[in-house]
């Protein structure tokens, strides 16, 4: 992405700066405020319009809400190529369903199912992503891509997401008692060595960085206990973050417990897996001691809710985690569990969920504590709360421009007592206005600027059906 140039004035807008605690959810709002954004960071934040600045574009916020742009906590890029599928299984029976096909993928496909994938994101809000990519066949890469790793770096690059791709992991394939087929697994020693090459090539540690790599074993099911304490070693040398699959169904739990005679969160503390260099997916079956300690480590959760929902695996403990401390941050997951992939989405499943499982119902969470953890909750779990998930001035300026004047929110947002953060969480998905990453446009006037989306579906169609080997 080229350098920012631009000065943007968004004005009579909206505001939720999102600066206050996951707790209270509450921070900083104003019913007409002002986002002033240079040298692509917040300028300046307040109510009412917006002072002069020279030289500045000025975008007409009336009807809008301004809030940090969203940060996914978790992601298979991947898989949209191959959404829809296995839809009555739960999550053992629908790799055991899909991982074969998932062999087969080549990093041309990748890169189309990424661009896809993060052009979507982005028209839904999102600013920040991860991405967990462990399925690397052993044929490598291809004309267009040196493997699936570079291919969806170089679609985020298109698209302008900020970036934290997992370099994931399989040493413990079929033949040695895992889930996986042993075709997409590597040998321990070949997966550490290619995360540590993809450190030293794409990472980039300093303030402002579009990039950073994280170190990211699949799971306990495919990743030997080796796997999982050299894995850690190697992030805490590199100053790199860890990430991995937990407690995503009673299963796992059983299946760890017969194992090793430990419920999933003593297994990862175990391999030294809890610190506040971690953030783990999904954690749907944690107990009151795993969730202790996971806020006296500081570990992050990113917790994924239409996923979990689709795959029939629970949803997790988010008001307890919330309230013991604990980061927790939103995951679209991947395509193929998550269908949708809409962030914004994500937030008002978040908020679904977390009532319909909790004792304390339509009290268990609100509109702003979903918002929060879409935004600082999940800055927080990768690590970069001091650069974004909240609009205030020295923050990069990562934001999205909600329009909520439309005939869905309009009432809840504008109408008397009206709520403009209601109507973004509680209301059908509102429509992306601008998005920003560090101050360069993604989204303008609700298209995206940077790719485009038919050809995006073009390429993708066309990777899908040579995957499945069929006439487009």
């Amino acid at each position: 992405m080229t350098a920012v140039t631009e000065t943007i004035v968004i004005d009579r807008c909206a505001v939720a700066t999102m600066d206050g605690s996951s707790v209270a959810g509450t921070g900083t709002e104003y019913a007409v405020g002002h986002v002033i954004v240079a040298g692509g960071r917040i300028a300046a934040v307040g109510a009412g319009p917006a002072p002069p600045v020279d030289d500045a574009t000025v975008i007409d916020g009336t009807g809008c809400l301004a809030t940090p742009g969203l940060v996914n906590t978790h992601h298979h890029l991947y898989q949209w190529l191959t959404q829809g599928r296995a839809q009555q299984c739960g999550l053992f029976g629908w790799l055991t369903e899909l991982y074969p096909v998932w062999a087969r993928v080549e990093p041309a496909q990748v890169h189309a199912a990424a661009t896809a994938g993060l052009a979507w994101l982005a028209l839904t809000g999102c600013t920040t992503t991860t991405d967990h990519h462990y399925v690397f066949p052993k044929r490598g890469g291809d004309a267009l891509f040196a493997g699936p790793l570079e291919a969806e770096i170089a679609a985020a690059a298109t698209v302008g997401l900020r970036f934290h791709p997992c370099r994931g992991s399989m040493d413990l394939g079929e033949s040695a008692g895992g889930l996986p087929p042993d075709e997409v697994v590597e040998d321990t020693g070949e997966a550490l060595a290619a995360t540590a090459a993809a450190i030293e090539q794409y990472h980039d540690p300093s303030p402002g960085s579009m990039l950073r790599i994280a170190v990211a074993p699949c799971s306990p099911f495919s990743a030997s206990d080796n796997l999982m304490r050299e894995a850690a070693a190697l992030a805490r040398s590199t100053g790199t973050r860890l990430h991995t699959h937990l407690a995503e169904t009673r299963d796992e739990e059983d299946t760890l417990r017969e194992q090793k005679g430990m419920a999933p969160a003593e297994y990862v503390e175990e391999l030294g897996w809890l610190g506040d260099d971690v953030w783990l997916a999904h954690c749907v079956h944690l107990g009151d001691t795993a969730i202790r300690r996971f806020a006296a480590a500081g570990t992050g959760v990113a917790h994924c809710p239409s996923s979990n929902g689709r795959l029939g695996s629970g949803i997790a403990p988010v008001r307890a985690l919330l309230t013991a401390g604990v980061p927790v941050g939103l995951g679209v997951d991947g395509p193929s569990s998550g269908d949708a992939a809409s962030m914004v989405g994500e937030v008002r499943q978040a908020l679904l969920a977390a009532r319909s499982r909790s004792d304390d119902g339509a009290a268990a969470l609100t509109a702003r504590q979903a918002l929060w953890m879409a935004t600082r909750g999940g800055a927080s779990c990768l690590g970069r709360d001091d650069e974004l998930g909240c609009l205030r001035p020295g923050m990069l300026a990562d934001l999205a421009l909600w329009r909520l004047d439309t005939l869905a929110n309009d009432a809840i947002a504008h109408g008397p007592g009206g709520d403009p953060v209601a109507a973004l969480v509680l209301g059908p998905p509102a429509p992306v206005e601008l998005l920003l990453v560090g101050g360069n446009p993604v989204v303008r006037d609700g298209k995206l600027c940077t790719a485009d989306p038919a050809q995006a579906v073009r390429a993708v169609r066309a990777a899908r059906h040579r995957l499945f080997g069929e006439a487009p």
